[in-house]
């Protein structure tokens, strides 16, 4: 049992380490979403309304429950924006629509 200690202790700091470091990038990070330029939509009564469509941009550990919580944007509504994806498989570069 004795042998496996050092080993462990080892793996446990590298661990550690690595989650600092990599926590430490993300805070300098730009913000996860593109904004596409304004879609232009007309009414009836000639009134332009600008609607700005948002992305985010799926990392490691991201889930749609995380990206909810992120964001602000309810979980249903980003199951409503994009049918298409299944949010028990979402690919590290995925472009999700938030709005």
């Amino acid at each position: 049992m004795r042998r496996y200690l050092a080993p462990a202790a080892f793996l446990l700091v590298a661990t550690v380490a690595v989650l600092l470091v990599r926590s430490g990038l993300r805070s300098g990070h730009h913000p996860r979403h593109d904004s596409a330029p304004p879609a232009r939509t007309t009414t009836t009564v000639a009134r332009t309304v600008t609607v700005t469509k948002r992305y985010w941009v799926v990392r490691a550990g991201d889930t749609f429950g995380v990206i909810s919580a992120r964001t602000g944007v309810p979980l249903a509504t980003l199951q409503k924006l994009n049918p298409n994806v299944k949010p028990t498989a979402l690919f590290i570069g995925q472009r999700i629509r938030l709005r």
